[in-house]
């Protein structure tokens, strides 16, 4: 599980830190993780009848995620910038 988290620190470095909880409901199996970085937290959780597709369901869209909210940082950053070199010209 740990190596599959590792995808998440290649789009990311500011992870503080993950929580992961498994569980077994009946023939279900869920896993649910809550990643705290700089600035926002992240939860997600996947059920699935395999425990290891679960586990792949859950670090798929945490990734989808974290890329999304690096993307979203990384445009208002762009868009500060612009708005500074219209005020300057």
């Amino acid at each position: 599980m740990a190596n599959k988290l590792q995808r998440i620190t290649n789009h990311f470095d500011y992870v503080i830190d993950v929580n992961v909880i498994m569980s077994v409901v009946k023939l279900n199996q869920k896993v649910e993780a809550s990643v705290h970085m700089r600035g926002k937290d992240i939860f997600c959780e996947s059920t699935n009848a395999d425990m290891y597709a679960a586990i792949d369901g859950l670090v798929d869209k945490l990734d989808r995620a974290i890329v999304k909210h690096k993307e979203k940082n990384l445009g208002q950053r762009h868009d500060s910038a612009l708005i500074k070199e219209q005020d300057a010209e």
